[in-house]
């Protein structure tokens, strides 16, 4: 579906990589605040922790298996220094049909087959407020868009402000629809990753 599951990224700042084991033991700081988890619940990973997700991530998903996790450790290119991660949980999108008119005899037709990717951002709290999030998002997104991925959303809790400044600033919109106190934001189908400044 996608070539390699996941692959390296460049953006004029950063560095978006694959992970693997041994990444642990540069991410298990970055992401060791639990000013990171007021939103998304659980606390900071342990290295073995991590090491274990990255082992699991790197090898990549079954055989035949429907959803991918796809994960990248966002780097800055100046030093080389982790500072967040992106990710995006892509699966088959719910099932769709278009209904032809009564005059037509009410025909059901199932539409083409949709991929849906579920994207999310964390940078470590000494890198925030430099557009890392922004800008490592919108080259996730400009990937996904490319290997054909249809849907593009985000579940942000609603008091999450700056990971709701991101997504606006992507072009995603928040709807009515709710996942675990969480909104689902948007990216119109036939929008495009935001393009302002980052920010």
């Amino acid at each position: 579906m996608y070539g390699p599951i996941a692959e390296t990224i460049r953006t004029q700042r950063l560095v978006l990589e694959p992970p693997a084991p041994h990444h642990a033991d540069e991410m298990a700081p970055v992401l060791d605040d639990r000013r990171l988890h007021r939103y998304i619940g659980g606390e900071p990973p342990t290295r073995d922790e991590l090491r274990d997700r990255y082992a699991r991530l790197a090898a990549g998903p079954a055989p035949f298996h429907q959803e991918y996790w796809l994960y990248w450790i966002v780097r800055r290119v100046r030093d080389g220094r982790a500072v967040g991660y992106v990710q995006a949980t892509v699966r088959p999108a719910p099932g769709r049909y278009t209904v032809a008119p009564s005059a037509s005899g009410s025909t059901v037709t199932p539409a083409p087959p949709a991929t849906v990717a579920s994207v999310a951002w964390v940078i470590g709290m000494p890198y925030q407020g430099f557009g890392f999030a922004t800008e490592a998002a919108r080259a996730l997104l400009g990937w996904l868009r490319d290997r054909g991925v249809d849907e593009v959303v985000a579940l942000i809790h609603p008091a999450n402000r700056p990971s709701a400044a991101v997504a606006a600033r992507l072009g995603l919109h928040p709807t009515a629809e709710t996942a675990d106190d969480e909104t689902v934001w948007r990216l119109p189908a036939d929008g495009a990753a935001g393009t302002d400044t980052p920010g």
